[in-house]
């Protein structure tokens, strides 16, 4: 199913890497890449290019460094979200938790997620997508149930960013198509208009 031009829905990535040749970057740019073919609007949101501070908890934020609101913006004004996480030491990044906290639920409730994980390792990076989801529910979020997550990753790219495993791209592009759709009937006016109606229907009594 694909969106049309007038249920044009915006996809973002989150790449929670810093490294200039990071494999999740390559790995989410193929699952927005499914996205696209879905029929939506994509972004990659590249950590490596907003200027975060630490999260302090500060209620007076007139200090914070404009890529804050910038942000928070950028993942307000969309209805899907894939985020990308490296694993270290059995969880997500530091700049991921970072960039997180200094969000909250405007940013994400009832925003469609989807997650995929990188390792060094041969265990892959479940443990860092599992955090991650437990995070997506306390934000309100619908985490899908598709996610990816890929073991040695330094050795299933080519140089050019492809992959040489063409099970695990088939995957990643299936992880933005159905990021895609979810957001597609989530923001439908019909599939909106049925859910108000489920939920104003009388109890079935047997």
């Amino acid at each position: 199913m694909s969106t049309t031009k007038e249920n044009k829905v915006r996809v973002i990535a989150i790449c929670g890497s810093l490294r200039p040749k990071s494999n999740t970057r390559k790995a989410l740019k193929i699952a927005l890449q499914g996205a696209s073919e879905s029929g939506a609007e994509t972004a990659l949101i590249d950590l490596r290019e907003y200027d975060l501070i630490f999260c302090d908890g500060k209620e007076d934020e007139s200090g914070y460094p404009s890529d804050v609101f910038r942000l928070r913006d950028d993942v307000r004004n969309s209805q899907g979200i894939i985020i990308g996480t490296p694993e270290y030491h059995s969880s997500f990044s530091g700049i991921l938790k970072n960039a997180i906290d200094m969000m909250s639920f405007k940013e994400f409730e009832g925003k469609m997620i989807g997650l995929l994980g990188t390792s060094g390792g041969a265990m892959g990076a479940l443990n860092a997508l599992n955090g991650l989801r437990t995070i997506g529910r306390s934000l309100h979020a619908w985490v899908i149930p598709e996610q990816v997550s890929i073991a040695a990753a330094s050795k299933v790219f080519n140089p050019d960013g492809t992959l040489k495993d063409a099970g695990i791209e088939k995957r990643l592009l299936e992880l933005g198509r159905q990021v895609t759709r979810f957001s597609f009937l989530h923001a439908n006016e019909k599939s909106l208009e049925f859910l108000k109606a489920w939920e104003a229907a009388p109890v079935n009594p047997g």
